[in-house]
């Protein structure tokens, strides 16, 4: 017997244990998403009804949609009325704190795949916003970068970058589809990265935008500003990258200080 048949049957076997503390909705919670794994259902699988699932596992009906509702407000399925409920996407994970790293590398730790179709990649002038970001003049030299990034061939974020033009003479005749930005700046150019300020904002999505990510116009998405230094605290990239809101999140490990007290993050009026 192979392991994924063992898994399937052995998550078909696992019923709510009625003499347990653990409320039973929570418990066909965790059932339904190994289920879910053990099964290799992918996005857009339909789950059975409410009805079946309160036979399969001996629960009332409430009982059952307590446990959908808090799987659907986890980002693990999606319930449509009349339609029934289904698997979602994955949401990808990017970190803000714990670690400095690019999607690339959050994307590719998680097994997925990435890849980016490079609208610019060309050297112009630091408009002022640019300018302020990299404390470099306005009008200075930067490489721009532009780019519309897949993960598992779905579009998922677009991405404007610069680096100034003098710390990397020839970024725009790399091949910047499939590679980390971070990690050619490191590698080719010896710009190790070694913090970045990130601000992130809900926005909706353009015309343009909408159509980039293939969704709604003004469907929600993450605005995600970076700008990251080396160890002489000189800006060396700043980008501003748009996710798609239903496919993306953001985490954010916080530590307290070492007097005791809460580290918080910092909160300023817009």
């Amino acid at each position: 017997m192979s392991t994924a048949t063992g898994r399937t049957r052995a998550a078909e076997r696992r019923g709510i244990d009625k003499r347990s503390a653990i409320p039973f909705y929570q418990q066909l919670k965790e059932i339904l998403r190994a289920d879910i794994e053990a099964r290799g259902l992918r996005p857009g699988d339909r789950l059975p009804g409410d009805h079946e699932l309160c036979d399969q596992y001996g629960v009332s009906r409430p009982v059952v949609r307590q446990a959908l509702s808090e799987l659907q407000y986890e980002g693990v399925l999606q319930r449509f009325k009349g339609r029934g409920t289904f698997v979602v996407p994955q949401r990808t994970s990017q970190s803000l704190v714990q670690s400095l790293t690019g999607l690339h590398d959050d994307v590719t730790s998680m097994g997925r795949t990435l890849r980016s179709e490079v609208r610019t990649l060309k050297v112009t002038a630091a408009d002022s916003d640019v300018a302020a970001r990299l404390e470099v003049e306005p009008g200075a030299a930067v490489v721009a970068i532009e780019r519309l990034r897949f993960i598992d061939d779905e579009p998922w974020v677009f991405a404007a970058g610069h680096v100034p033009a003098g710390l990397a003479p020839d970024l725009v005749d790399q091949d910047l589809r499939e590679q980390s930005l971070y990690a050619l700046l490191e590698r080719r150019y010896g710009l190790r990265l070694v913090r970045s300020h990130r601000t992130v904002e809900a926005h909706g999505a353009s015309g343009r935008l909408a159509r980039d990510l293939g969704i709604p116009q003004n469907a929600p998405v993450l605005k995600l500003t970076s700008v990251s230094y080396d160890a002489e605290n000189q800006p060396v990239e700043t980008f501003v990258a748009y996710h798609r809101g239903d496919r993306s999140r953001f985490e954010v490990d916080l530590q307290r200080s070492s007097a005791g007290l809460p580290a918080l993050p910092t909160v300023r009026p817009v």
